[in-house]
């Protein structure tokens, strides 16, 4: 980040602190930049002589016009209207709420915004300054872009041994505030000279990204537009969409599939019925395409990824550990994968990088292959970063550099030229199919923290690993539980 774009963060973050005391979040607060910020650039870019996408009853110039409590429902009605508008508009305004009800407050947020000139910086300026105050809102609060923050270093990392190029459609059924989307756009932009349908249609038609979640989802868009991506001219078609991915297929193909799916093993809901007793309901997504049917959240992501892709798409995918020892639906989804896809690397992701903490996670690296009799995975290459590494978000965030031996030895375009070192290891097919469940949670390295209690992690990440393992064999038994009561009926 520049030093000019660093400090319009720090100054548009300051003023969070302000507002954190009037009681509004960091989450809340980001959302109204959002909405401020789309109106003022609408307006700069009519100056600019570009159509203006925003109703004349609710453009910039309205709004700063007002005072008092007059501002505050000018605002209100504002984003109320503005929600119900189509296209990239509605999609950035889908469900706003004014967070920010003191308008001598909201006035303070209008003028230091007005007092920018947003439209005469670089798009990489004003696409960091956004992303900046996302990771902010992420490093600051257990709430808000926490859930979905995924480590720009680690991304970064992955898009450059996945190396997307021109004229590919890309995209991320979970994708956040736009993290890999946005890697994926910047990747192509500094290796290529683009020609102007190339440039086009990285702009218009190359990333589209999905989310579950109506806040997540406009921030997504507003950070692609602060980027140069997306257009408001096209209602029909814009780079990111509100929707339940998992729910039926998107009607698109995809070259390349970025993604780290939401953390959390079971999907379900709560059901309160007349006599007030509550129940739990798994949601199980049953569809043609998948191989089989289950109410882990991962695993039908998984699935969904894989049918989602072109016949020699690839994909780089974040899931916990459970997706790659987990019996049942999970082995028969592991097997058909290897034998379907050819995967061929496994990176295992240290504790202490994601703001769930205790997570174990690692990426799951494939290409999608046409129908053969035999399984299209040869060998399967595992890189361990986990053991023996230890990382916090405060005092040893994951940083580039933790990740430049694996981008060395992953060998992107030349993987047949791989050679093994101590923490990168190769697995033939049949050595893993024979294991128990074809289980992919593979170990070789020595843990020195077993033997040496000052290497073990912060008691909290302990406790947070525990819980998981715990709640992991909870959820095995009520599957157990659930079967015996099926066979058995009363």
């Amino acid at each position: 980040m520049s030093d000019s774009s660093a400090s319009i963060v720090s100054k548009v973050w300051n003023y969070a602190h302000v507002l954190k005391n009037a009681g509004v979040g960091y989450g809340d607060y980001v959302e109204q930049i959002t909405y401020l910020l789309f109106l003022k650039l609408a307006d700069e870019m009519t100056e600019l002589g570009y159509d203006n996408p925003i109703p004349e009853d609710y453009r910039w110039p309205k709004l700063v016009a007002e005072t008092g409590d007059k501002l505050e429902i000018h605002y209100r009605h504002t984003l109320e209207n503005l929600a119900k508008e189509p296209g990239l508009v509605g999609i950035i305004f889908r469900k706003a709420q004014n967070k920010i009800s003191n308008p001598s407050d909201l006035q303070r947020v209008i003028k230091m915004i007005a007092d920018e000139d947003w439209s005469g910086m670089d798009v990489d300026i004003k696409g960091a300054i956004y992303e900046g105050l996302l990771e902010k809102t992420a490093s600051s609060s257990d709430k808000g872009a926490g859930q979905y923050f995924t480590p720009r270093p680690l991304i970064r990392a992955l898009v450059e041994v996945m190396e997307p190029a021109p004229g590919q459609v890309i995209g991320d059924p979970a994708c956040g505030t736009g993290g890999f989307l946005l890697a994926a756009h910047d990747y192509i932009s500094k290796h290529y000279q683009l020609s102007k349908p190339e440039m086009k249609h990285l702009r218009t038609k190359a990333l589209r990204g999905t989310d579950i979640v109506p806040s997540v989802v406009s921030l997504c868009a507003m950070n692609l537009y602060l980027h140069g991506i997306g257009s408001t001219a096209d209602s029909n078609d814009p780079p990111v969409d509100r929707a339940d991915a998992l729910s039926q297929p998107s009607g698109k193909k995809f070259d390349m599939i970025l993604a780290n799916p939401p953390f959390g093993k079971k999907g379900g809901y709560t059901i309160v019925g007349e006599d007030g007793k509550i129940s739990t309901e798994k949601q199980e997504y049953e569809r043609d395409e998948f191989w089989a049917t289950t109410s882990n959240k991962q695993l039908n992501f998984l699935q969904h990824i894989v049918s989602e892709l072109k016949i020699g798409g690839t994909a780089a995918v974040v899931l916990p550990d459970n997706v790659l020892f987990e019996g049942g639906a999970g082995e028969t989804i592991r097997r058909e994968l290897l034998k379907r896809c050819n995967v061929h690397t496994i990176l295992r992701l240290p504790t202490g990088i994601f703001y769930a903490q205790g997570v174990k996670a690692n990426v799951l690296f494939f290409e999608r292959k046409e129908a053969s009799e035999k399984p299209w995975t040869k060998n399967l290459w595992i890189y361990d970063l986990r053991t023996n590494q230890h990382f916090t978000l405060k005092t040893n965030p994951l940083a580039p550099k933790d990740l430049k031996d694996f981008i060395k030895v992953y060998r992107p375009g030349n993987l047949s030229k791989r050679k093994e070192t101590d923490r990168f290891k190769k697995f033939k097919y049949n050595d893993i199919v024979s294991r128990d469940k074809a289980n992919l949670d593979i170990l070789w390295l020595k843990d020195d923290s077993l033997e040496d209690s000052e290497n073990l992690p912060a008691p909290n990440i302990l406790a947070a690993e525990i819980v998981t393992s715990l709640e992991s064999a909870l959820e095995d038994f009520r599957a157990v539980e659930e079967s015996l009561n099926s066979s058995n009926p009363q």
